[in-house]
């Protein structure tokens, strides 16, 4: 072993552990520490034995294990533990070490570090990573944002670790401060819509034409050969291919229908709504899971409000199946271009520095929303920087409007059947809302200035307006 790491890490759960053996095994000698002494001696002695892992058991002993300058990534819970872990190691930091927080960080608390930081002159770094434990062993997409001078000590580091596509590494340096972890959490709100929208074509096949796990496993492997070729929709058809042990019978349908959250698609909408950008397909998402959670009240309220819809699609099988397919990569599509324009506002609001193109270039790997379409995304923003929205990109809207009468067909199929759609009908609520010249807002602002005297502007003259409704 070296006599000193090129790299350290704190925090050995399984995220921590696989990013560690991924250092290592790219070429970098890598010292560990974890608060509970077992799980390094398990590593160590486990998973990293005979590798060039140095286990140290207190922070001074850890820091003592780094080359200058020290550069030590932090993979422990984000919040306070992340603050706590910072505590205990600045006493022991020289000027110019490098602080990384590779967790999923609120973005104003990775803003708050930097500053913090960089006044007793450390160098911190917020780098979003994602991929899962896959990723993290075998090549994650990593997003870290902060000074410029920080990323350059590490960039050797990171482009060896992080996922390979055919046009470079997936990891760029992505913009002063939060940035890393700003698009990180975009990334985990498009993750959320994609996601949900998923699940929407899943329930318009199973309870709208009756399919079960085995054809929708040939659906999904279908589809997965085309446009709509992604990591979440490979992930889909294996989870339709897995028994139960017990039973035998789809481990899908075993499954209790309430979805968990961590925060990050929450903190995307508020974030959102902060910066007045609309984003229909995210609120639904987490809506959508936040009502899940309410089994008990579901399962005791579906007898009372029945419907007299039998829940089934009348019409041709195939044809529907084709519909869903298309219906589902225009509100993928909407998804995506939701989340890019949140992070163009972003960027104008925080001076992050975000090449969208880039972006989009660095998640077409590693990263849980892989897709093939994320070349598109790239060439669109590539061609045009100052794209303002993806949909009035040339190769989408093209896209969008070959596949617009499926779509309708599938949103109202549905709304026919009772089948809850949420993500589908506020991407196409979006898509037809953003290409409006008049929307009804007119009378919004009439009302507003009505009961309130919010004034209003006209639409023939310039100028601030306010009405005596009542006279």
């Amino acid at each position: 072993m070296s006599e000193q790491s090129t790299i350290g890490l704190i925090g050995l759960a399984v995220m921590g552990e696989n990013l560690a053996l991924n250092i290592e095994r790219n070429g970098f000698p890598i010292a560990v520490y974890n608060r509970s002494r077992d799980k390094t001696d398990k590593f160590v002695e486990g998973r990293a034995a005979g590798k060039n892992v140095t286990a140290a058991y207190s922070i001074a002993d850890f820091v003592g294990a780094l080359a200058r300058p020290r550069r030590i990534l932090i993979m422990v819970k984000a919040g306070s533990p992340v603050d706590a872990v910072i505590d205990e190691l600045k006493p022991h930091l020289e000027p110019g070490d490098i602080i990384i927080d590779g967790g999923n960080s609120h973005f104003p608390d990775t803003e708050r570090r930097t500053v913090e930081l960089e006044s007793q002159n450390l160098k911190f770094i917020g780098m979003g990573v994602s991929g899962g434990e896959e990723g993290a062993l075998n090549g994650p997409s990593l997003m870290p944002g902060g000074q410029a001078s920080a990323y350059q000590e590490i960039e050797a580091i990171a482009r060896q670790i992080a996922a390979q596509v055919d046009d470079g590494p997936c990891v760029t340096y992505i913009g002063r401060g939060s940035a890393g972890h700003y698009v990180k959490m975009v990334h985990n709100g498009i993750e959320y819509g994609d996601m949900q929208l998923i699940a929407e074509a899943y329930d318009l096949l199973r309870r709208g034409l009756g399919l079960g796990a085995a054809e929708l496993q040939a659906i999904f492997t279908d589809w997965n050969q085309t446009e709509l070729s992604s990591f979440l929709i490979e992930i889909t058809a294996d989870i339709f291919g897995k028994k139960d042990e017990e039973t035998g019978e789809p481990l899908v349908d075993k499954i209790l229908d309430a979805a968990g959250q961590k925060g990050t698609g929450r903190w995307t909408v508020t974030s959102a709504f902060e910066l007045g950008v609309p984003i229909p397909t995210m609120i639904a998402a987490v809506t959508a899971r936040v009502i899940s959670s309410y089994k008990d009240e579901r399962v005791a309220a579906a007898p009372i409000l029945t419907s007299t819809s039998d829940g089934q699609y009348h019409g041709e099988k195939s044809e529907f199946i084709a519909a869903v397919r298309d219906a589902l990569y225009c509100s993928k599509i909407c998804s995506y271009a939701q989340g890019m324009a949140l992070l163009k506002r972003a960027d104008k609001e925080y001076s992050y520095g975000l090449d969208l193109a880039e972006i989009a270039r660095i998640w077409k790997g590693g990263c849980i929303i892989r897709a093939g379409f994320l070349d598109k995304i790239k060439s669109a923003y590539r061609t045009n920087p100052d794209l303002s929205n993806l949909l009035i990109d040339p190769d989408f809207t093209q896209s969008v409007l070959h596949k617009e009468k499926a779509w309708r067909l599938v949103v109202k199929s549905a709304a026919e059947m009772g089948v809850p759609i949420p993500a589908f009908s506020a991407s196409l609520d979006y898509f037809d809302s953003y290409r409006q010249t008049n929307l009804p807002q007119n009378l919004t602002q009439a009302q507003r200035d009505y009961f309130g005297a919010h004034t209003y502007e006209r639409v023939d003259k310039p100028g601030v307006f306010h009405t005596e409704w009542t006279k």
